[in-house]
């Protein structure tokens, strides 16, 4: 249970802590973090929250992660039902305070795009369908990378969540135009039931994609990189 609550609360700070940066503070002309500064807030979150958690639970915080980790060797299969309950549950209640939260703005009248992945004419900026699978299952299969590389018994002790934390902020500098960047399903899911706009139609991408290429990089890491 330790575990699964460290999992809840680290993806809850994800969630809220980056796509709350999203909502709350990107959107002001002169004043306003922009994209810089809502990829440095999901790095942050992962980070922070790997420093806080990871040692009780690994700091997964993302189904993809638990999937990549699974298929590098890194994580039993039992644990991957509760993992991911349990980033779900964390992901929609931080979307459920965010929705609470904005709507007690002077003059609210919806959520909007409320920080939801998609692609098409749901896109930043209208990349395709075939540009969000590609983007989404190559930066998750670096982030794994990372992960595994980083977290290796080899790798230098303590330093970590910085690369992992890091490695996610680049990944948002990259991909915000094209998708609003997930590389999380569970961040995805929880933006997508509460957005306007046909979301929820398009959350397969962001299932399919990142766990694609999760579990690539799990296999990459276990075969080319996790040996002497």
């Amino acid at each position: 249970m330790k575990k699964l609550f460290a999992e809840f609360f680290g993806t809850f700070w994800l969630v809220f802590g980056g796509c709350g940066s999203a909502i709350f503070a990107a959107g002001y002309p002169d004043l306003g973090i922009g994209f810089v500064g809502v990829s440095l807030a999901f790095g942050l979150t992962v980070l922070t929250m790997a420093y806080a958690v990871g040692h009780i639970s690994g700091g997964h915080f993302n189904p993809a992660v638990s999937l990549g980790l699974w298929a590098g060797g890194k994580f039993s299969a039992k644990e991957l039902p509760g993992y991911i309950v349990a980033q779900l549950v964390g992901a929609i209640l931080a979307a459920v305070a965010l929705m609470y939260i904005v709507s007690g703005k002077a003059g609210f009248t919806d959520v909007g795009g409320f920080a939801a992945n998609g692609y098409g004419a749901l896109s930043p900026d209208n990349y395709s369908m075939i540009s969000a699978l590609l983007v989404e299952f190559l930066l998750t299969l670096f982030f794994l990378l990372i992960i595994l590389g980083s977290t290796n018994a080899r790798a230098p002790k303590g330093f970590a969540p910085i690369a992992i934390g890091l490695g996610l902020t680049l990944i948002h500098l990259i991909s915000i135009p094209i998708t609003n960047t997930s590389v999380n399903p569970a961040r995805s899911t929880s933006q997508a039931l509460f957005a306007e706009g046909a979301y929820l139609g398009q959350l397969w991408l962001f299932w399919v994609a990142p766990i694609a290429g999760a579990i690539v990089a799990g296999l990459i890491h276990k075969t080319f990189f996790d040996k002497e």
